[in-house]
Parts: C-alpha cells; sequence; structure tokens
C-alpha cells in the first residue's frame, strides 16, 4: 500500500500559466505500474485487475454544490468491497458549444480553468491511494459529451463545429470533421497546453497507472476522410505520448482506442497506432448494440450471434497484442438491460452473460500467460439515480451516472442495486486473484 500528500494548488491561475506539480509523499519505483513484453506488473509481480468506468469521479470530489465527496467514497468503497482495482476517469472536459457537453468543465477556451475540478480530480486520486486502487485518466474526447476534439477545433477555426446526430448532418459527418482536429496545428496546441499543465501536476503519482490521449480516439468515421489524416493522426499520437512520458516517465501512456472498430476496421490503421515504443500497451471496447451486433428488443433471439461476434473481436485484438508484444486492456464493455429499459430495477441476465464472457476471456489469458491484463466495465452507476423519468441528462443534473450526458440515464451503467452484476464483477476478482495476478 502506497502513500500520497495532496496539496491542492491555489487556483486555475496557477495551472494556465507554468503548472504546478502536485506534491507526493516519496514514492518508491515498485509503487508504479510497469509493462515488460506482453505484462503489466507491480513490485515486481504480474498486475492483473478488475476495472470498472467512473468517468465522473473528478465531478464527484469536487468542494462545490454539485460534488460530492461522501458520495464519492461511498462509491469507491462499494467498488473495492467488490474486488475493482482501476478506475478509468475523465481528467479533461472543454466548456463547449455542443448541444450534449457536460457542465461544468475543466478548462475554457482561454486560461481560465476549473478550480473546483482540477482539485476534484486531486480529490478523488487521493481517495483511491486509501484504497490501493489505481487511475487511467483520458485526457480528451473524440465525442461530444465533453466537449473534446470538436471544441478544440471550434476554437480554432472561428467557431465551426457539428453537433453529433444532427439529422441535417448524419453519419459520418460528426466524426469525419471531429478528426481534422488531428491536421489543426492550434487546436492541437491547446490540447498540449493542458496534457502539459495536468501531467505535470500528477507527474509523480503512483495513483495514475496510465495516461491516455483521449477517450476513443478515431482517424474518422469514414475511409474517404481518415486516408489523408492518417499522418497527422499518428504524428498526434507519437507527438503527445512523447510529451507524456518526458513528464511523467514511470507512467504509462495508451491511445484509449475502441481497437478495430475505431480504426475504420483496418488492421493496419490499429497496428500503426499502436506500435509507437511511447504506447504501453493496446485497448479494444466492444459495443455490440451500437455497433448493431444485437436487438435490444429481442435480446433472446439475437444473444448467441453477438456473443459470437465479440468473441472473434477478442481474438482479433489478443493476435495484434501478441504480434506487438504489448499488453492489452478491453477497457469499455457493456450491454442493454433486459427488455432494452434503462430502469434500474429492470433484469440483466443478457448482460451478465456478457460479462461472464468478458471475464472468462481474461481469466482464459491470464492462465495461458496471454496479453489481456485486465478489464474496464462500462460504467458504475452506483447510487447515482436518473433524475426525471424521461432518463435524459440536462444541465445542472447532479446525479452523475457512468451514462454520460448525451446517454440515456441507466442505458449501461450498473446500480448499486445491481445484485446479480455485482456479484460477477466478485467472481471474476476472486478468479483472477486466483491465476496469481493482483
Amino acid at each position: 500500500m502506497f502513500t500520497r500528500r495532496s496539496v491542492l494548488g491555489s487556483g486555475a491561475a496557477a495551472l494556465a500559466g507554468t503548472a504546478l506539480p502536485l506534491p507526493v509523499a516519496a514514492a518508491s519505483p515498485g509503487d508504479f505500474v510497469t509493462r515488460r513484453g506482453t505484462g503489466l506488473f507491480l513490485g515486481g509481480k504480474p498486475h492483473r485487475f478488475v476495472g470498472a468506468n467512473m468517468w465522473y469521479a473528478a465531478w464527484l470530489g469536487a468542494d462545490a454544490p454539485w460534488g460530492n465527496r461522501d458520495r464519492l467514497r461511498r462509491e469507491l468503497d462499494a467498488l473495492a468491497a467488490m474486488g475493482v482495482r482501476n478506475l478509468r476517469i475523465a481528467a479533461s472536459a472543454e466548456d463547449s458549444p455542443l448541444r450534449n457537453s457536460v457542465k461544468p468543465a475543466f478548462r475554457t477556451r482561454g486560461s481560465a480553468w476549473n478550480p473546483a475540478l482540477v482539485e476534484g480530480l486531486a480529490f478523488a486520486l487521493s481517495e483511491l491511494v486509501r484504497r490501493d486502487m489505481r487511475a487511467v485518466l483520458y485526457l480528451t474526447n473524440f465525442w461530444e459529451w465533453s466537449g473534446g476534439m470538436m471544441t478544440y477545433l471550434s476554437w480554432a477555426n472561428g467557431g465551426k463545429y457539428l453537433d453529433m446526430n444532427d439529422p441535417a448532418h448524419p453519419w459520418p459527418a460528426f466524426p469525419d470533421m471531429a478528426a481534422q482536429f488531428y491536421a489543426n496545428a492550434e487546436a492541437v496546441g491547446l490540447y498540449r497546453d493542458y496534457v502539459r499543465a495536468t501531467v505535470e501536476r500528477h507527474a509523480g503519482d503512483p495513483a495514475i497507472m496510465a495516461w491516455q490521449l483521449a477517450n476513443e480516439p478515431r482517424p474518422g468515421g469514414s475511409a474517404k476522410a481518415a486516408e489523408p489524416l492518417l499522418s497527422a493522426y499518428y504524428g498526434w499520437i507519437q507527438g503527445t505520448a512523447r510529451l507524456i512520458k518526458s513528464l511523467a516517465p514511470r507512467h504509462l501512456v495508451s491511445t484509449g482506442s475502441e481497437g478495430l472498430m475505431g480504426s475504420i476496421e483496418r488492421a493496419d490503421i490499429y497496428r500503426a497506432a499502436h506500435g509507437f515504443p511511447e504506447i504501453d500497451y493496446l485497448t479494444a471496447h466492444i459495443w455490440p448494440l451500437n455497433w448493431g451486433w444485437v436487438d435490444a428488443g429481442n435480446l433472446a433471439g439475437t444473444n448467441e450471434a453477438s456473443l459470437a461476434r465479440v468473441r472473434e473481436y477478442i481474438a482479433r485484438h489478443i493476435a495484434l497484442a501478441t504480434e506487438l508484444g504489448k499488453p492489452l486492456v478491453i477497457e469499455e464493455f457493456g450491454y442493454p438491460r433486459d427488455g432494452g429499459g434503462y430502469d434500474p430495477e429492470s433484469a440483466t441476465r443478457f448482460r451478465d452473460l456478457y460479462y461472464k464472457l468478458i471475464y472468462d476471456a481474461v481469466e482464459a489469458s491470464a492462465r495461458a500467460g496471454g496479453p489481456i491484463t485486465g478489464s474496464n466495465f462500462w460504467a458504475w452507476n452506483g447510487e447515482g439515480r436518473p433524475a426525471r423519468g424521461d432518463h435524459r441528462f440536462r444541465p445542472g443534473d447532479t446525479a452523475w451516472l457512468g451514462d454520460p450526458p448525451h446517454e440515456p440515464q441507466g442505458w449501461y451503467g450498473v446500480f448499486d442495486g445491481d445484485a446479480t452484476t455485482r456479484a460477477a464483477i466478485q467472481a471474476h476478482a476472486h478468479a483472477l486473484a486466483a491465476t496469481h495476478g493482483d
């Protein structure tokens, strides 16, 4: 168990200029997760983990009317009791004109940074330390719900942007435009200013396992748009990863990619994006409903075919990780509730089967010495509940669920009352520990 002393910064102004490192109690090299070949290690022993996504941890950790530190502590206690030891958390949000972007945000276009969220993140990390948990922190978003790349682009192009799911600009208009971020030097510069200040502030913190360049970065939504951007995309990946490594050499770096589905289904793009020496491990996200593999209104009739495609998707990423000689983390996976509803009272039989498939793959890889080193389910709702019957998030809501603002509240998140799902997570934690992992 490592220890950490948090000294919070004096506010946004200090961060906007020369970032202040966050003082940390003396940490030895053995306190940090390292990578060797296809394995992660901690204290010289294999490090395999059961994880969750909890993007909103910094919001709960804020000392503000919309924060709730007592709830954050309760949620972390509940997760730790299930054996969850890794949380994937948003370390950024850009104040955005996009319709479904979260408010409040970490930063504006200029130098005004939100001290409550900056310190909320530090508080959340300090609470992870108390429970011997670690974090993966992503530094922007390809999608609209936390501002993300489209917002950075709008700051640099005179205010032009597209909303996701705009009927006047159907798919793939949004991802094709958002990907122009990589080739816009001003937008990338604004992003890297934030990366530099944030990583410097937390560079010595062993609570952080890894930094991620973004949540689900894609080179585009279509091959036509992605092809001319590939050089800029690869340059953004390696350049940003090098920056992070120069600031926090003891922390791992990953892309945050969905995998092949986020690489316009081209293995060469995914392989190149993860082949850089500065990228420590591969990531894969698996969304059967979003990708049309399963019908939420007919789970019984479409589930088996869906799970077969999930198995194939995992196998393809295991092969790529083995080829590149790096670990693999299945860091997002979600499935609808029975009947496709969002209420906490609805059953989760098919979701539980899906979780078991993912967890079986992780355990099998651990037993065989394979590359899968952990997983993070999407996402932890805990005691959060939708604020209203239409399950929509609205500005000013403080319920904070794992389902982000652009999605129905309760769609994929695991509530504290989902007893069978929680049991599946805990059983996996016990099984993974038996393979001599963490």
